[in-house]
């Protein structure tokens, strides 16, 4: 049984007396041990589906599941304080605008080692409990990169870099030892060897702690390097879902091959100052979607049947929405 499952996941937003369907059926799993990825152009509703998971979404939005459940426990019908222990203590969130996400009226370090769960403080008297929480708070900054805790512990949201504030929520998201973290784009604005020390941190819990991560970034480098299985968005649709390296290998949906040519890195032959191939047009509005396929108006290979939205096809553990994939004969 998967750790977080959802199936069907809609989320319609109330603008103007009117109601748009910003996330459309989406579909996510996410087992024991497993880095997820989540992928997809600025827009697509990345961040969206982690306010959900969450619980942060406002009141405006209106969210419907078939399934969305955690451990078979449902979150949708979850009472609030059970939702929030949850948030607590077993799925961490890293969001990606940390400098909203901390508290300006307390310390770093006070943020940070309230963060700490009781039963993993160690020591009886309460300057034990003080000390416990201290070396805890010191020993995790080391660990995603922050060098002088002193100082930035004892410094305010307002008076740090924004690379160090991602650092600093990496580490909040981390010190509770959690089961599923959710990364959104944890690495943005870190310079290379501090991105590399990230990520190999976040490889080696989950390794050596069982982990699971859902990974959401633009950096699809660091995707294929660390992630297991992989999650394509386009416009709030799930397009595409299966393992790393079959994605890479064999991509069936036009809009995650468009991904993947997209990157340099990934094209040994590629000439210098040659020409990335990109798709035409620009993702579409909100309040104008397409009908059916929501990549129709921009896929290569878009037919007429695409204006009737695709089913979810499913080979082996490889899923795809599109009526016509790229393993089929050349259109």
């Amino acid at each position: 049984m998967p750790m977080l499952d959802i199936k069907n996941l809609t989320l319609e937003i109330e603008t103007a007396g009117t109601r748009v369907k910003a996330l459309d059926k989406v579909n996510l799993t996410i087992n024991s041990g497993e880095i997820r990825a989540l992928v997809g152009e600025s827009g697509s509703g990345k961040s969206l589906i982690v306010s959900a998971i969450s619980g942060a979404l406002p009141q405006k939005f209106h969210l419907t599941a078939d399934r969305m459940s955690w451990k078979g426990k449902s979150l949708l019908s979850m009472p609030t304080e059970e939702r929030r222990q949850l948030m607590r203590r077993d799925i961490a969130v890293v969001f990606q605008n940390p400098g909203s996400a901390l508290d300006p009226s307390a310390t770093l370090g006070e943020q940070l080692e309230e963060s700490i769960p009781d039963e993993l403080v160690e020591g009886k008297w309460f300057w034990q409990r003080r000390q416990s929480r201290r070396k805890s708070a010191i020993s995790t900054v080391h660990k995603v990169g922050i060098k002088h805790h002193r100082h930035y512990l004892s410094a305010y949201p307002h008076q740090i870099p924004t690379d160090i504030s991602q650092k600093f929520m990496l580490a909040m998201a981390l010190i509770s030892q959690p089961k599923l973290l959710i990364a959104d784009d944890p690495t943005r604005g870190m310079e290379t060897t501090t991105k590399t020390q990230v990520l190999k941190l976040l490889t080696r819990l989950n390794q050596t702690k069982s982990l699971s991560i859902l990974f959401i970034s633009h950096d699809l480098l660091a995707i294929s390097s660390m992630c297991h299985s992989m999650t394509v968005l386009y416009c709030g649709q799930t397009v595409e879902s299966g393992r790393m390296k079959m994605l890479r290998k064999r991509p069936l949906h036009p809009y995650t091959k468009a991904l993947l040519d997209s990157a340099p890195s990934f094209q040994n032959d590629l000439p210098p100052k040659s020409l990335l191939p990109t798709l035409d047009g620009t993702i579409p509005s909100l309040k104008h979607v397409p009908i059916g396929c929501r990549l129709g108006p921009r896929c290569p290979r878009a037919q007429r049947d695409c204006v009737i939205t695709p089913a979810v096809r499913r080979i082996h553990d490889h899923t795809y929405s599109c009526h016509f994939p790229l393993h089929m004969e050349k259109l």
